[in-house]
């Protein structure tokens, strides 16, 4: 990742433009992500508008701490130390299920939320009881689940999450986190999250299924649904010209809209 990743206090993240003065596209990853799941994106909105990417500490927190609500508060912080106004909020996977608890949470701080392969109401990965942590081809095959295309999972991405699921403390770390957002099924609160959301789904996701993008679209009062033909659980990966085409023209419609 060619970006600069800044390390201030309790904090870790890239900015792309820190005196901009319109709210900034802030990017959360999945349990499983990392920075590279979102490089299109930054690379091409980085010098359009100020993208920024906190790293989410679910090997970093105190294990005591760590649960869906805790990654919540911690974004939180982030948004108040940083002197945001206001944010527009990006998350796949489990960062999708951070947003939305922070739209519930800290409306005030969430102008508009973007959401594709989301939990929050289902999801079908690793599971939430204890990887097989020796099994190379389990974690393969895990892996390349993600993808409609398997190849798309390069053996570099395959080695990194063998790695993490074989070092028990970060095992331990990925269960309770998934296990905590298991229990934070958001079905009977969506209808209380006003800002507009853009949904962005794969029509061929294995972890949340395309039914669970037209559920959030059915239940989220305030939002569009896109579906993309031959694609999994990360669009902003495996289509990311389209995708990118959607975010900016969502960011352009909803920036200067009042969320009451």
């Amino acid at each position: 990742m060619k970006h600069q990743i800044q390390h201030v206090g309790e904090f870790s993240f890239i900015e792309s433009k820190p005196d901009s003065t319109e709210y900034p596209l802030v990017l959360l990853h999945g349990l499983m992500g990392a920075l590279s799941n979102f490089e299109t994106i930054i690379d091409h909105f980085y010098e359009e508008m100020n993208v920024v990417v906190p790293m989410l500490p679910i090997f970093e927190m105190p294990l005591k701490s760590l649960s869906v609500d805790g990654l919540v508060e911690h974004v939180y912080q982030f948004i108040k130390f940083k002197g945001y106004e206001k944010v527009h909020v990006l998350g796949n996977s489990l960062g999708g299920h951070i947003c939305q608890l922070l739209a519930l949470t800290y409306p005030d701080v969430v102008h508009s939320i973007i959401l594709t392969g989301s939990s929050g109401l289902f999801e079908s990965a690793m599971g939430n009881t204890f990887p097989k942590r020796g099994s190379y081809e389990y974690v393969k095959a895990k892996t390349e689940m993600v993808f409609y295309n398997p190849e798309s999972a390069t053996q570099e991405l395959i080695d990194e999450v063998f790695a993490t699921v074989n070092d028990l403390g970060k095992c331990i770390r990925i269960v309770k986190t998934a296990k905590s957002a298991v229990r934070h099924n958001l079905e009977d609160k969506l209808k209380d999250i006003k800002q507009p959301v853009l949904l962005i789904w794969g029509k061929d996701d294995e972890v949340t299924p395309m039914w669970v993008g037209q559920k959030f679209h059915e239940l989220l009062p305030n939002s569009e649904l896109h579906l993309f033909d031959n694609c999994g659980h990360v669009a902003m990966m495996e289509h990311p010209e389209e995708f990118n085409r959607l975010l900016g023209s969502f960011l352009q419609r909803v920036s200067n809209e009042v969320v009451s």
